[in-house]
């Protein structure tokens, strides 16, 4: 059915599902940190981060971002590399970027307390109408709905709604059937029913129908079509991008360290310079990378590392590398591949060592600098940095010497 035609219920059916679905949150409801109370901040702060994120993943980030800043104002002062140190792993960095342009703005505009309407909620950077429900609902006992995935996924199966869930223009449509239902005595419960119902019971895939406290309201269900709800059309696909990640050496051993600009994909990031080249060449180098895997039967160190004739050897590998870096001495073949995805991008990252030559320095850029592996807890690293000094760390290669 299309918004024009959803399923209207009477006030009987209504309170069936509020009385059906509490009832299952008391019993069932996911013990979290962030659940200990009704604190908006902790509240934002959870949500924000459960944001592409999944909660296994997300509580001990949030034990660790309260302590480190345990208040709206603590966040609104916080140093930005300690910031992003704190979300490091969790990616998108540009929520915490914004949590704490809001958190200037509730300092300077509203005394350091979260607003405690939707409108004000909704005027803060980074909160948007799904973050400005939750905290409204579940911190100021608000009737306001918080439509996320998983709402969106239980309200179409409950009412047959066929509208896109990927199309912006129809979340309104879900909001109003929230509005429509939502318990007016307990709003910040029903909210979270809705999204622990989703979670872990309404799934997108095999939905545990015959344990599912609402089994005999889904019209889908009814009709034997639950499976096909969601509607929603197919992922844009991620643009490839190829990399060949330089991890050099100097004689004591630091890493080459490039701080990425300040705005873009992981702004004012820190990785191992990179050298970006085409599909062919990424796939040129990987495959002569296998072939020499398939033909040597346990390589040393001493088998990859090129000499000074470097420059006259043909391989694509390292003729782009000598190319690029001829100061350096460079492996004869990669240490590892990792790849990464982002929301619209996947990262194919092939990772060259080498080491700077006898007397020989290579020129710095200016966002440049030398670290030892032990101060790497100092930068913050993207996931793509951790995946590839994870692969030095399995291949042992720890200094120059």
């Amino acid at each position: 059915m299309t918004s024009k035609e959803v399923i209207e219920w009477n006030e009987e059916q209504v309170k069936e599902m509020q009385d059906k679905l509490l009832a299952w949150y008391d019993q069932e409801k996911r013990l979290l940190p962030w659940r200990e109370n009704k604190d908006p901040y902790r509240i934002w702060v959870s949500e924000i981060m459960l944001q592409q994120t999944q909660v296994v993943t997300v509580i001990p980030y949030f034990h660790r971002f309260l302590e480190w800043f345990p208040t709206i104002k603590d966040l609104a002062e916080a140093d930005e590399d300690k910031l992003l140190k704190a979300w490091e792993g969790l990616g998108y960095y540009s929520r915490v970027r914004n949590m704490q342009e809001a958190a200037k703005t509730i300092v300077e505009k509203f005394d350091g307390k979260m607003p405690d309407n939707l409108k004000d909620l909704l005027s803060l950077k980074g909160i948007g109408p799904y973050t400005a429900g939750a905290i409204a609902s579940i911190a100021f006992d608000l009737p306001e709905p918080a439509v996320d995935g998983n709402v969106m996924r239980v309200y179409s199966r409950l009412f047959c709604i066929e509208d896109d869930i990927a199309d912006p223009k129809s979340r309104k449509i879900f909001e109003q059937k929230v509005r429509e239902t939502i318990s007016h005595d307990r709003p910040g419960d029903f909210n979270q029913a809705l999204m622990d119902l989703g979670a872990t019971i309404c799934t997108p895939t095999s939905p545990k129908i015959e344990i599912d406290p609402l089994k005999d309201l889904y019209e889908a269900h009814k009709q034997g079509r639950l499976e096909e709800f969601p509607v929603k059309k197919k992922k844009i696909k991620t643009v490839p991008m190829y990399y060949v990640a330089l991890a050099i050496q100097n004689e004591k051993g630091e890493y080459l360290l490039r701080k990425r600009p300040s705005d873009g994909l992981l702004a004012d990031m820190w990785t191992f310079p990179l050298l970006e080249v085409s599909k062919a060449a990424y796939e040129e180098m990987v495959k002569d990378w296998k072939n020499y895997q398939l033909d040597t039967k346990e390589p040393t160190l001493f088998d990859f590392v090129a000499d000074e004739t470097a420059s006259l050897l043909t391989g694509c590998f390292l003729a782009k590398l000598v190319d690029k870096q001829p100061k350096i001495v460079w492996q004869k073949q990669p240490i590892g591949e990792a790849t990464h995805i982002f929301s619209h991008r996947k990262w194919h990252l092939l990772l060259a060592s080498g080491f700077e030559k006898d007397q020989e320095k290579i020129l710095l850029e200016e966002s440049d600098v030398w670290a030892s592996k032990t101060d790497f807890d100092d930068f913050v690293f993207p996931k793509p940095q951790q995946k590839m000094v994870a692969i030095l760390n399995k291949k042992g290669i720890n200094s120059a010497t």
